[in-house]
């Protein structure tokens, strides 16, 4: 682990949790285009309220750990953007990190893991100093990362390698390599800490991984119906808070796939734009927003009838989607 590397934030970042420093949410979605390089804002009602020019190639989201900013992986500027929610003016940056795809904030609220895609690494950055506090080797193409609730391991995916890499937090190092099916881009952990729900793009698949053995135990397999199996490629997934249900958006096939989580089995599937790849559920997981990356909108599912309500036009390949609620 590489670490020290001074790359400074403008301004330190208060560390305190989110229900302390939040206060009243603006009930607003936040949208990332990747090509028009801007941020779509939208009410819950799918309402556009404006799109305004951001970063190069904006990515992967997050809140900070007040919640006052929204922190934006900005790959082509090879930094991380703090904007402000409301005024959405770009307030500090972390420079110099190398074509940052997505990232996760670990649960101390003060350390952020980062994929470098075009460095083949994660690196770890101290959000109160502002400095490069680590980095792991990964394979080419490093993408989702993942911070356990407990803090104590964070996964990285390795789309050209088809590795999942366990990093040990205390330890500071990768402690094992996963293979997993072709190209894991994803995860989602379902509540009980028992399984972690990986996407792989390629093979079409949802691996998932023993937490206890950190072993791949089964794949679901996707099939929606007049969609050849190569165009299943699967990116997104998310799992419900009570561990029932989880959505996986199936890319080229234009579909995002329900899943019992329980039985392993599809239950449903739903038909969105084109490309769906980015998933967000509300609060109260009533709705849930799919960006199609190549349809250049957004698909709003009402996750009773899993019926889409709308679909809404926002930036050029919409890639991430964050509400606040």
């Amino acid at each position: 682990m590489r670490g020290g590397r001074a790359i400074g934030l403008l301004a330190s970042v208060g560390l305190l949790a989110a229900a302390e420093g939040a206060g009243a949410t603006t009930g607003l979605v936040f949208v990332t285009n990747e090509k028009s390089s801007t941020l779509t804002v939208l009410d819950q009602e799918g309402n556009v309220i404006e799109s305004v020019p951001i970063c190069a190639r904006p990515r992967g989201m997050s809140f900070s750990p007040d919640r006052r900013e929204l922190m934006i992986g900005c790959a082509e500027d090879n930094m991380v953007g703090f904007y402000d929610l409301a005024t959405r003016k770009l307030t500090r940056r972390i420079p110099n990190v190398l074509y940052p795809e997505t990232f996760d904030l670990h649960p101390d609220q003060r350390h952020l893991y980062v994929s470098n895609e075009e460095d083949s690494q994660a690196t770890v950055f101290d959000l109160e100093t502002g400095e490069q506090v680590g980095a792991h080797d990964t394979g080419p193409e490093p993408e989702g990362v993942l911070a356990t609730p407990d803090g104590k391991l964070v996964f990285v995916a390795s789309e050209a390698a088809n590795l999942v890499h366990v990093i040990d937090v205390e330890k500071q190092e990768v402690i094992k390599d996963v293979v997993t099916n072709t190209r894991p881009r994803r995860f989602a952990l379902t509540p009980d800490g028992k399984e972690l729900w990986i996407s792989a793009e390629i093979a079409g698949v949802v691996d998932i991984m023993d937490m206890e053995r950190l072993e791949i135990v089964h794949s679901i397999e996707f099939q929606p119906k007049g969609m050849r199996r190569e165009m299943v490629t699967p990116v997104d997934l998310l799992i419900t808070r009570d561990g029932k249900r989880a959505y996986v958006a199936l890319g080229r096939a234009n579909h995002v796939a329900v899943v019992d989580v329980p039985s392993r089995r599809v239950v449903d599937y739903v038909l969105v734009g084109r490309r769906p790849w980015g998933l967000r559920l509300t609060r109260d997981e009533s709705r849930l927003w799919v960006a199609n990356g190549l349809s250049d909108d957004i698909t709003i599912i009402d996750t009773k009838t899993l019926k889409p309500l709308k679909s809404v036009p926002v930036g050029v390949v919409p890639y991430g989607i964050l509400i606040d609620d």
